[in-house]
C-alpha cells in the first residue's frame, strides 16, 4: 500500500513566536504588580518592601541573633530587620521590581527564554523552577552578603535560570540553535525533542560555552558598572543572578520530563 494512504502523524507546526499561556500569564503578574505598587504612597511602598522584599540581614539576625551588634544600624533599619525571617521573601522578592524599566527589562528576558522551557517542562514544573531558581538567587545573595541590609527585589535571578536551562537544549542536534534547521524542521514534525546531554556534555561543548561565557561575562560588567556608570540607580545584585544561573544550570533534569509527556502549554 503507498505511503500516502496512510493519515499522517505529524505534528502541526508551531508559529515562530509561539508564547505560552503560562509565560503570558507569569509576565502580566509581574507587570500587574508593577502598576499596583506605582499607584501606592511611599508610605505604602515602604510597607510592602519590608513584607515582601528579601533583605539578607533579616535571615542572618533570625538564624545568629548574636550578630546584631555587626550591623551599628540605626533605629529604622533594626525596624527593617523585625518580624523572623520572613522565609517567603525568598521568592517574593522575585515579583516586585523598583522601576518600569527593571520590569520591562526582565519580561523581555522571560518571554524570550520562557516559551522553550515552558513547552518542555509544562506549566506546573514551569512555574516551580522558575521559584526554584528566585530563591537559588536569594540564597547566594545572601551567602556573600549575610549583614546587607539592602532589600533585594527583581526576577533577574529567576529569568538567568531560564536562560541557563534553556542552554541546556538549545544547542543540541535539532534544536533551534543547533546550526542544522532542515534536522530541526523534521524532528519538530515528528514531535521529537532534542536530546539533553550530561552537564559534562554540556560543558565540552564549543556553542554551549560560548553562551556560558558570554552570559558571565556581560553579567559581572553589568553588575559591576550599571550604578557607576548610571544605568542602575541602585546596586546590581549579580551574585543572585549567578545563584539562579547556576542552579538552573545544574537542576534542568530534575524538571525535564519524559518526551511522551510533553504537550503544548
Amino acid at each position: 500500500m503507498p505511503e500516502s494512504s496512510f493519515p499522517s502523524r505529524a505534528r502541526p507546526r508551531e508559529p515562530m513566536f509561539f508564547v505560552p499561556t503560562v509565560v503570558v500569564a507569569l509576565t502580566a503578574t509581574l507587570l500587574g504588580i508593577n502598576a499596583v505598587v506605582s499607584a501606592l504612597s511611599d508610605t505604602a511602598q515602604d510597607a510592602l518592601l519590608r513584607e515582601f522584599a528579601f533583605i539578607p540581614a533579616r535571615l542572618t539576625l533570625a538564624i545568629w541573633p548574636s550578630r546584631l551588634e555587626e550591623l551599628h544600624a540605626d533605629p529604622y533599619v533594626l525596624a527593617l530587620l523585625g518580624g523572623g525571617a520572613k522565609v517567603w521573601t525568598l521568592f517574593t522578592y522575585a515579583l516586585l521590581h523598583g522601576s518600569w524599566t527593571h520590569v520591562l527589562v526582565n519580561s523581555i528576558w522571560l518571554v524570550a527564554f520562557g516559551p522553550p522551557i515552558a513547552r518542555r517542562f509544562g506549566a506546573v514544573r514551569f512555574l516551580l523552577f522558575f521559584a526554584m531558581t528566585a530563591i537559588a538567587g536569594a540564597l547566594a545573595h545572601w551567602a556573600v552578603s549575610p549583614t546587607d541590609v539592602s532589600p533585594l527585589i527583581g526576577a533577574s535571578a529567576a529569568d538567568s535560570g531560564l536562560m541557563a536551562a534553556a542552554a541546556r537544549f538549545i544547542f543540541q542536534p535539532g534544536a533551534p540553535l543547533s546550526g542544522r534547521r532542515d534536522l530541526s524542521r523534521l524532528m519538530q514534525e515528528a514531535g521529537e525533542e532534542p536530546r539533553v546531554p550530561s552537564l559534562l556534555e554540556l560543558l565540552s561543548q564549543r556553542r554551549a560555552i560560548i553562551f556560558i561565557a558570554i552570559w558571565m561575562a556581560t553579567n559581572f560588567v553589568f553588575g559591576a558598572g550599571a550604578q557607576t556608570l548610571g544605568a542602575s540607580e541602585a546596586p546590581v545584585a549579580w551574585i543572585a543572578h549567578v545563584g539562579g544561573f547556576v542552579a538552573g544550570l545544574v537542576a534542568f533534569p530534575l524538571f525535564d520530563r519524559p518526551a511522551r509527556r510533553r504537550e503544548q502549554v
